[in-house]
């Protein structure tokens, strides 16, 4: 008996001693693949980018085509300028108006503020999901703000906040003066933007929830085994481990404290006092509603978009280089 054939014997008995059957030979490389399994081969190939290709496309005609047409528009002129090309003329205009200057000022307040925005529903999902004491509160009313339209929303505060209201009633009643919370320029647009996060913190509580349901419950049992602190669990096993989801929930925030409280100034403060809580969604709406100059709110567009591209981006770099730090 030849070399070849013992050892296929005894591979042959080895399968059959564990259950098996022996290998069978592997297909020659020459072989030729049947235009069945090509063509199999080939939808498969496909098969993602044909699941995909209708989201891509009413991403591009809806969002991207009149993003486009919008840039464009922004260098053509207003009034006897009417469809001209002006160039830069728009946002020089921009850059010189007094309102428009205050409604950048006004941005870079909120990304002071964002941290607290994410902040505040960050920690009642933590209580929640520590079961810490009131978290049933917290579970059965953290969403009712957001299922309530701007306007509404508005109306109530600017009762609860006005120079009379209950607000103030119940500070002159413990010994601070009434606040002009909605008539002084220097306490509106924090009035505003309070009143937007209790009135938004609903969704990015619903994103940290889902968040927490991946979280690994052993590094909690093994923070409690060591005696950490409720502040430590935090900072040293909850946010690393979220890292992703706060990068979400940053990212989200920004864009809707950018492009959500028109309805809150509208019904509120009208961009008022002295045009202290102008942001620039509402400055295009004054330019495009009021003022009849699209091509200026054109470009008033097109510098919002840019701003939220880059504080997006700049959020996103911070967050990621303070995880891999962790």
């Amino acid at each position: 008996m030849s070399i070849g054939k013992s050892l296929s014997s005894v591979r042959s008995a080895s399968a059959e001693r564990a259950g098996g059957f022996p290998p069978s030979a592997p297909p020659s490389r020459g072989r030729p693949v049947s235009r069945h399994a090509a063509s199999g081969r080939r939808a498969e190939q496909l098969a993602p980018f044909v699941l995909v290709a209708p989201a891509v496309l009413i991403l591009v005609l809806l969002r991207l085509w009149p993003l486009l047409l919008g840039v464009n528009f922004s260098f053509t002129g207003d009034g006897d300028r009417d469809g001209a090309m002006v160039g830069f003329d728009n946002y020089v205009d921009l850059l010189h108006d007094p309102l428009f200057q205050q409604a950048l000022r006004n941005v870079g307040l909120l990304v002071l503020l964002l941290p607290v925005a994410v902040a505040i529903p960050g920690l009642l999902a933590t209580f929640i999901y520590l079961r810490v004491p009131g978290h049933r509160f917290y579970r059965s009313v953290y969403f009712f703000p957001a299922v309530l339209s701007p306007v509404i929303v508005g109306a109530i505060f600017n009762l609860l906040l006005s120079f009379d209201g209950p607000v103030n009633v119940v500070l002159s009643s413990v010994g601070i003066g009434p606040v002009d919370w909605l008539g002084d320029p220097d306490v509106a647009m924090f009035a505003v933007v309070g009143v937007h996060v209790w009135a938004t913190f609903g969704m990015a509580l619903v994103v940290f929830l889902a968040g927490f349901a991946t979280l690994d419950s052993a590094l909690l049992d093994a923070a409690r085994v060591d005696g950490a602190s409720l502040a430590q669990v935090i900072w040293h096993v909850i946010i690393p481990s979220l890292s992703r989801t706060i990068q979400f929930v940053f990212v989200t925030t920004m864009i809707g404290m950018l492009t959500s409280m028109f309805g809150l100034l509208y019904v509120m403060t009208s961009g008022g006092p002295e045009g202290s809580t102008y942001l620039p969604e509402y400055y295009i709406w004054i330019q495009q509603g009021q003022m009849n100059r699209p091509a200026l709110a054109s470009a008033a567009s097109t510098v919002l978009f840019v701003i939220m591209l880059v504080v997006g981006l700049v959020q996103l770099k911070l967050l990621r280089r303070a995880g891999r730090e962790d």
